[in-house]
């Protein structure tokens, strides 16, 4: 079979990491560019036998694009820490990996998240169609600071099976996040040049709540529906008023 190399990259990812590695020891390779981890993080990694590189944060685009360019497998698989292969999708994957001739040189699989202890099925967070193995040479990573995105040469196809994301385990990280990523995401905007005002941001964190709860199907997510609905609208509001913020600042 080809040689697959999986690439993560982490910081204080102690509580997820070995439950990642373990999913893709199967793989040829593994490695996990990190950038600074205070936990017990690069010790795992070190333990599973990973190959671990220290890097600043970039961000995640340019970070995930120094942890392709330390691959060596003709196809690699990008995975992150609270993400897990299931059974199924790695049989789908070495099955790719088998294949004497294939035109396609990027799969796309379906991810299933978890909020708070529920895999939602709605809410537009599935099926949550992502690209993530792909050969080495037809691919890279756009260098956004969150959000990125990966940019292939050639047909895509689609794999059996599914990816398992445990998102958000308890409100607390919700909260974390929605600053975390609010903040990248106004700085992101910033960088293109995009303006914000006070209204602006609440008419988009309104919108936000009302495409996610009901023309998304969150309320067949039972309670998670409604507290992703209003996590998902938090969100979007501090990132255009963070983005005014930083508009004023300048």
């Amino acid at each position: 079979m080809a040689k697959l190399s999986v690439i993560i990259i982490t910081k204080n990812e102690a509580a997820n990491i070995r439950g990642c590695v373990e999913s893709v020891a199967w793989a040829d390779e593994i490695i996990v560019v990190d950038s600074g981890s205070s936990d017990a993080t690069v010790e795992i990694c070190s333990n599973l036998g990973v190959q671990v590189f220290q890097h600043d944060w970039p961000g995640f685009g340019i970070q995930k694009n120094r942890a392709l360019l330390s691959a060596t497998g003709e196809w690699v698989f990008s995975i992150d820490a609270d993400e897990r292969v299931t059974p199924k999708l790695r049989a789908a994957i070495e099955a790719v990996l088998a294949m004497p001739e294939n035109e396609c040189t990027a799969y796309q699989i379906s991810r299933i998240s978890s909020y708070c202890g529920r895999f939602m099925r709605h809410s537009g967070w599935y099926p949550d169609h992502i690209v993530r193995l792909f050969r080495r040479d037809k691919a890279r990573f756009t260098d956004d600071l969150v959000h990125e995105r990966l940019i292939t040469e050639g047909p895509v196809g689609h794999l059996d099976g599914e990816l398992l994301h445990y998102a958000f385990d308890d409100l607390e990280e919700v909260l974390r996040k929605v600053n975390q990523y609010s903040s990248a995401g106004a700085a992101m905007m910033q960088q293109k040049g995009r303006q914000a005002s006070l209204s602006g941001a609440v008419l988009r964190g309104v919108w936000s709540f009302f495409r996610s709860y009901l023309l998304r199907g969150g309320f067949l997510d039972g309670r998670e529906g409604f507290m992703l609905a209003v996590s998902n609208a938090e969100g979007t509001y501090y990132r255009y008023v963070k983005l005014m913020l930083l508009n004023r600042q300048s």
